[in-house]
């Protein structure tokens, strides 16, 4: 990507759009275009082509979305899949038909079938069911693999996609009903130990397994693939580590400090056993993550302090 060229950054004031936006700005680009939703509103088909057909950007990093945790899109199913379907239909076409040069579509982890074997290969996608509770949003994901591998097939257009694992970090959404397991956790820990609990409950046995990248390492394989990558299919963006529900509350705790009873509440669902990405294709490519979890956490709960 040449420094001075127009890069289109969907969703900016996300965790992941946010931390592109910085990497960008890190490394010397200058002409970023963003605009808030209230400002564009990416599901509008006849405002994102207006948009596109006034700015013609020559890069596009698709990272807007709608996004949740387990309750989240189990309860608003039709939002997370009309939405997300909006969102990147309207993108990805309009790049096409303004003839953008690179485009990067993000997905997430969530497309693998639920019983996927472990770790998670590429070709291991639509070989099995979807876990019921985020369904509506893994297809929306796997419809956006599809449709930039389509364009490419048909008009040449240089579409990629990445997959992340489980993102946590700066901006992150801390609601507490809509938000992933790990903000959920600081959120729980935090106001546990403000308000002198004695005891934190945590949704469901504890036992599955997740893997977790900090957002800006994300950021930076994404700036990286944009320019190393360019083939049809998708790639995964992880650790290629994990560890239990368990585990990570206990890290979180310690850096938290809150010092009560940890019960798991066996009785909510613990949705997919386990979640490991398989990113051999990623570090053979050349790039690596940085930070580790124990860092990436307490960074990501200083941040939670600062916009308290």
């Amino acid at each position: 990507m040449e420094k001075s060229a127009k890069i289109f950054v969907a969703g900016h004031r996300g965790m992941v759009g946010s931390a592109i936006y910085r990497k960008l700005i890190k490394e010397g680009y200058s002409n970023l275009l963003v605009r808030t939703s209230s400002e564009l509103d990416l599901r509008n088909q006849q405002d994102v082509t207006d948009f596109f057909e006034a700015e013609k950007p020559a890069y596009v990093f698709l990272a807007a979305a709608k996004v949740g945790g387990i309750v989240a899109n189990n309860t608003y199913r039709a939002d997370f899949l009309y939405e997300n379907l909006s969102i990147q239909n309207n993108v990805i076409h309009n790049a096409y038909k303004t003839g953008v040069k690179k485009l990067m579509f993000l997905g997430s982890s969530c497309i693998y079938p639920k019983m996927a074997p472990q770790p998670l290969r590429e070709d291991y996608l639509l070989t099995g069911l979807l876990e019921a509770t985020n369904e509506p949003y893994a297809i929306a994901k796997i419809a956006g693999i599809k449709m930039a591998d389509a364009y490419r097939a048909q008009y040449g257009c240089n579409f990629i996609s990445v997959m992340p694992t489980n993102l946590y970090g700066y901006n992150d959404n801390y609601h507490p009903q809509n938000s992933h397991v790990l903000p959920a956790l600081i959120r729980k820990f935090h106001e546990a130990k403000l308000n002198g609990a004695t005891e934190v409950v945590i949704w469901g046995s504890g036992s599955p397994m997740r893997e977790f990248l900090f957002a800006d390492d994300l950021a930076d394989a994404c700036y990286f693939l944009m320019q190393e990558y360019d083939e049809p299919g998708f790639l995964n963006v992880g650790t290629g580590k994990d560890l239990s529900i368990k585990d990570l509350a206990l890290v979180i705790n310690k850096i938290v400090g809150f010092e009560g009873e940890l019960t798991f509440d066996s009785s909510k669902p613990d949705g997919t056993p386990r979640k490991l990405m398989d990113v051999s294709k990623l570090h053979a490519l050349g790039w690596k993550h940085q930070i580790e979890l124990e860092e990436g956490i307490k960074l990501a709960y200083r941040d939670f302090l600062e916009k308290q």
